[in-house]
């Protein structure tokens, strides 16, 4: 499997080549893609990004509306899509930043063809009222791309870009755009704004409840993006976000069985989980449980914070024991190196944690 950077890798910065001659015949291809390979082989996808968005620079017209233009006309072929267009948007970002009423329609253009949030972001950060006025008119655009870079370009914590810190202190611009959106009719717009108030949970979780709490008479839809943006809050056992969803944070449910097969693993390797658990029998009433496990990876520098993963929800009945497997395996992924060592894995159930066990990872032969 290729490397995911190579997205961005010289066959796409030559495709994006051909789309902008046919847009513009003066458009200087042979400059544009000499020595493409050497430049962009050492270098990791957002640096690639940065590099094409440089030669876009200096390939396209100095006048920024003029270069506008020709991204205009390039936008009317249907092959000038996906990832040969994000070296676009950076380029408006950086050549447009102090043309916002040019730019930013321009990234709301390339939006449907590869998401313009990372590019809209200077502008909130530069102009925060000329954006916002675009952002509020365009929570009822005609195109559900242009609906979601609302949500999320203005996410305060959007993974993958700068953070912007001015809305992690204080989010509530963004409050309307969401109350426009939470319950628009695309599940992917939705999403989005539940992503969103996960975001908002982080830092300010009374404002993200109360937001949940308002959206949930809102509607089936609105209830979904609810309850996705209060994960976090969920996770962490917060009783009024427990309760929101559905659960009971007082529930006395305890863990009756919690074993490991195998008890040693190589990296690589998957365990069984086998978790048994059971509402009390004097319970008046059975009660719902979120369930997650945590599993507390060992770091190069000791142990790690435990990384939380869901796993179920259950209704338990007053003394019935109910039981659960998973397999969950101890294998290298993009974010994350498995090293060797002992590995402790909690039950989470409605936020607490009821027990622990260890797997003890050893390396590959």
């Amino acid at each position: 499997m290729p490397p995911f950077k190579d997205e961005v890798g010289p066959a796409t910065a030559r495709r994006l080549a051909d789309e902008l001659t046919r847009a513009w015949p003066a458009f200087p291809r042979r400059r544009f893609t000499r020595g493409l390979d050497a430049h962009l082989g050492p270098l990791e996808l957002s640096a690639r990004v940065d590099a094409l968005a440089d030669r876009l620079n200096a390939a396209l017209p100095d006048d920024f509306a003029d270069a506008l233009d020709v991204l205009w006309r390039a936008l009317d072929s249907p092959t000038f899509t996906g990832w040969m267009t994000l070296p676009c948007g950076t380029f408006v970002a950086r050549r447009g930043i102090d043309h916002p009423d040019t730019a930013l329609p321009m990234l709301a253009g390339l939006s449907p063809r590869f998401s313009s949030e990372g590019p809209i972001r200077p502008f909130i950060e530069a102009h925060p009222d000329i954006t916002y006025a675009h952002l509020h008119r365009w929570t009822s655009d005609d195109d559900e791309h242009v609906r979601r870079l609302v949500s999320e370009g203005t996410r305060p914590r959007l993974p993958w870009a700068p953070q912007l810190r001015s809305l992690i202190a204080d989010p509530s611009p963004n409050v309307p755009l969401l109350d426009a959106l939470v319950d628009d009719p695309s599940p992917y717009v939705r999403r989005s704004v539940g992503n969103h108030l996960n975001d908002i949970a982080k830092d300010h979780p009374d404002l993200a409840v109360d937001l949940a709490r308002r959206w949930m008479s809102r509607g089936s839809d609105a209830a979904w993006a609810a309850r996705h943006g209060l994960r976090t809050l969920v996770k962490q056992g917060r009783p009024d976000a427990l309760a929101l969803v559905g659960a009971d944070a007082a529930a006395r449910i305890e863990l009756r069985r919690f074993a490991v097969d195998p008890g040693r693993l190589t990296i690589g390797e998957a365990a069984t989980f086998t978790i048994s658990l059971e509402l009390d029998k004097g319970a008046a009433e059975p009660a719902d449980a979120v369930i997650d496990y945590r599993v507390h990876y060992v770091g190069a520098a000791g142990t790690k914070a435990p990384k939380v993963f869901k796993l179920t929800r259950r209704r338990l009945r007053p003394g019935e024991p109910v039981t659960m497997t998973r397999r969950h395996r101890f294998e290298h992924v993009s974010i994350r190196r498995i090293r060797p060592g002992r590995h402790t894995v909690d039950v989470q159930v409605n936020g607490r944690v009821l027990g622990s066990v260890d797997v003890e990872v050893v390396p590959a032969d």
